[in-house]
């Protein structure tokens, strides 16, 4: 009696495993794509390559569905796809934007004319004539215009499907110099040539001839090659390119910058237009960076740009392959980290509001420690991550603190802490890195 009814248990067992534990039965060649399969349901953890990028996304299926086809799933999961194209801007109604989408792009197939509603969407100040980047979910709607349900959109420099008939170098003024390989950041792409930002203290703009691949974008990080390369005296440089690949990243040694804040103080309502050249990139700005920023500011350093958001101070984050230098500084201990960083900071010139939101921001990674090693970052700070400010501040105060946690004292050359006395027009920034 007790051999049946195991037998029985064995079997229910078996059943209901076969019913509910899934199996995996296969990795489709769409990207990686993975099927398990029980006899009630199906999962498909999606990994399927499409035109803009791999479609990560786990669904279950029941019933009826545990024996479709896998083209058959994945016509339901297309909707849920974000398609992207490039357009120009032929008309702004109120809440709707009417887009003719460029020649190259699949949508162009469907309909010269789309239009999409823009009330939901930021405005990214879109004019007549802007070329954008439309992000949109589900299918176009055969109408004339035809229609898209629209989830985001941003006004692009990728204008690959337009020729470049502008002057860019004086011919008149314009030297031949060294053409060796150097390291940009794409800024604009068109058909015919691109504009690419050096990488480096020392910040100059390039027009490189020549047809830039669909592999590179606008932002990327490249290396150029170039067959000749000219400047003329308003410090304009064009080549013809040889070769881009991507940049390769320095060794050992970089920064991270944490939460550098830039702080304007004008003696008047005044717009400011703020623009940084990194040696590396950004990773995080608020408000968002785009080509610089631009905010009117006031004397109490409220800064409001020109969507009417107001702001604290201007907001980055990067990496970089500035080398610092721990040769000068302070050992202190944990626990008295609090006190040091009042004193030290009002002696590099920061006032109580600023100082309060530095030490909030770095005292609990630091007052733990048995020792801490500070040191404050000079040239080698400022001259990886330069501001250009419009108009010129009368004075600029800049202060970045590297520091390392230590378990015992460690003897270091003091450091002279010293800071411009403030006038006139200021800016503020601080941030700071540890060192691992």
């Amino acid at each position: 009696m007790k051999k049946k009814f195991w037998i029985v248990t064995l079997i229910v067992i078996v059943a209901l495993g076969v019913l509910v534990i899934p199996f995996r039965t296969g990795t489709m060649r769409d990207g990686g794509s993975k099927e398990y399969r029980a006899l009630t349901y199906k999962i498909v953890d999606w990994n399927r390559m499409t035109d803009e990028g791999i479609y990560e996304k786990t669904r279950v299926y029941f019933f009826g569905d545990v024996s479709k086809p896998i083209d058959e799933l994945w016509a339901r999961e297309e909707p849920n796809v974000a398609h992207r194209f490039i357009a120009t801007v032929i008309e702004l109604n109120g809440n709707t934007a009417l887009v003719e989408p460029v020649e190259y792009e699949w949508e162009r197939k469907s309909s010269d004319r789309i239009s999409f509603g823009i009330a939901e969407l930021p405005d990214i100040g879109a004019t007549i004539g802007s070329v954008v980047q439309v992000t949109y979910r589900g299918a176009i709607r055969e109408t004339y215009p035809a229609t898209i349900d629209a989830t985001g959109w941003e006004v692009t420099e990728d204008l690959r499907h337009m020729e470049y008939t502008g002057q860019w170098l004086d011919q008149e003024t314009a030297k031949s110099i060294d053409a060796y390989p150097r390291d940009m950041t794409i800024t604009q792409i068109y058909s015919n040539c691109f504009f690419a930002e050096s990488i480096g203290p020392n910040m100059a703009v390039f027009k490189i001839n020549g047809t830039l691949s669909g592999d590179w974008c606008v932002g990327d990080d490249v290396t150029v090659s170039f067959d000749n390369l000219f400047k003329d005296e308003n410090g304009h440089f064009e080549g013809n390119m040889s070769g881009v690949t991507q940049r390769a990243s320095k060794p050992g040694g970089g920064l991270t910058f944490y939460k550098p804040v830039i702080y304007l103080y004008p003696v008047e309502e005044t717009e400011v237009s703020v623009r940084l050249t990194l040696d590396g990139r950004l990773t995080c700005t608020y408000p968002a960076y785009g080509n610089g920023w631009t905010v009117t500011a006031q004397p109490d350093g409220t800064l409001t740009d020109q969507r009417g958001q107001t702001y604290n101070y201007l907001y980055w984050e990067g990496e970089s392959n500035a080398q610092y230098d721990l040769s000068e500084g302070f050992c202190v201990k944990g626990e008295d980290t609090a006190a040091f960083l009042e004193d030290a900071l009002e002696k590099l010139g920061l006032n109580r509001r600023e100082a309060n939101e530095f030490i909030v921001y770095w005292l609990p990674l630091m007052e733990g420690n048995p020792y801490n090693i500070v040191s404050f970052q000079a040239e080698c700070y400022t001259d990886a991550a330069k501001l250009m400010i419009d108009p010129a501040p009368d004075t600029l105060i800049r202060v970045f603190m590297t520091w390392q946690g230590s378990d015992g004292f460690v003897r270091l050359e003091e450091q002279e802490l010293t800071a411009p006395q403030r006038q006139g027009f200021t800016a503020v920034e601080w941030g700071g890195t540890e060192i691992n």
